[in-house]
């Protein structure tokens, strides 16, 4: 499990216009295309730096390919990625602040102390 590479994936795809709109339309597809082709990459690095042990666990990609925001908090995804990914691509679909109240209300079974989002 890889905190680093949840909120590595949530951080990227949320500055991408583009991936936010596949990420929304074809979630499962995207976290495949992703980990095979940005996992590894080295941010702000010129290009071909890379690594290659980063992958995602089962969980992990499931929770991502489901859209899952309690199960990515669950995880160790920062709430914030969450939060601003998810209403960049579901908010459209809400009145107002629906979504930002549906995204609260799907976390409010957490409680003190909170699941570890350091990376």
């Amino acid at each position: 499990m890889s905190r680093y590479l949840l909120n590595k994936f949530l951080y990227t795809v949320d500055r991408d216009p583009e991936l936010v709109e596949r990420y929304r339309n074809d979630s499962r597809g995207t976290v495949e295309w992703w980990e095979a082709n940005v996992a590894n990459t080295l941010l702000n690095c010129t290009s071909g730096e890379s690594s290659t042990w980063l992958t995602f666990d089962d969980a992990e990609r499931e929770a991502l390919a489901s859209h899952d925001h309690p199960r990515l908090f669950e995880l160790g995804a920062h709430p914030f990625l969450t939060l601003t990914l998810f209403i960049a691509m579901f908010e459209r679909d809400h009145e107002g602040l629906g979504f930002q109240k549906l995204y609260a209300e799907q976390l409010a079974h957490f409680s003190l102390p909170y699941p570890d989002i350091a990376t």
